[in-house]
């Protein structure tokens, strides 16, 4: 048997997972996922804010570079 994680956004697709474990295909385990935490408040008090700050806008550039690169 294989594990497979996925993050669901859309309730129709839920209700359809929610089928097919009542028809035993499949077993779900239900998660909450975590908003994200911005780095500058992660480290908030352990890093200077300054240097928080700068890595938060670092991190936020190379993700968006990398997006708009594999589009």
């Amino acid at each position: 048997m294989d594990t497979l994680q996925v993050q669901i956004n859309n309730h129709s697709v839920y209700r359809l997972l929610e089928d097919l474990e009542a028809l035993h295909f499949i077993s779900v385990k239900r998660e909450s996922v975590r908003q994200p935490q911005k780095i500058s408040e992660k480290y908030a008090g352990k890093l200077p804010s300054a240097i928080a700050d700068e890595l938060q806008q670092y991190v936020t550039k190379s993700r968006n570079e990398w997006e708009n690169h594999n589009i």
